[in-house]
């Protein structure tokens, strides 16, 4: 599942844009490749991130993973029910199992995101 809209990384998180707020979280491939998702350490709120930093760490049956920033901002939100229920990342990581939201630019820098069909074609070559 590769919806539309949003941008990806090609450490498969994904980021929507909704005015100065990015919503962002890890994608379909990337909750298949960890399994079932036992545990994952959420960024503070009001960190200042710059892309491609490390800002969560998600433990799961197979693995751990960090997770990056896809944007330079500011955390201002953490989805804290991932704390007790960190399965909804592989239940429904487009929606309910988002990560976090940045304050971010009105135009962000996003040289080096992936649209979909793009996403879709670097997981072919994988």
């Amino acid at each position: 599942m590769i919806p539309q809209g949003v941008l990806y990384t090609r450490e498969h998180e994904w980021v929507k844009l909704e005015g100065e707020t990015a919503v962002m979280g890890i994608t379909d491939y990337a909750q298949e490749q960890l399994g079932e998702v036992t545990f994952i350490e959420l960024p503070a709120a009001g960190r200042i991130v710059k892309a491609r930093e490390e800002l969560a760490s998600v433990e799961s049956s197979k693995a751990a993973s960090d997770v990056y920033a896809p944007l330079d901002g500011e955390i201002i939100e953490v989805n804290g029910e991932l704390e007790t229920q960190p399965e909804l990342i592989n239940q429904d990581c487009y929606q309910n199992g988002w990560i976090c939201k940045l304050k971010v630019d009105t135009s962000p820098d996003t040289a080096g995101l992936m649209e979909a069909p793009q996403y879709e074609d670097y997981l072919k070559g994988l």
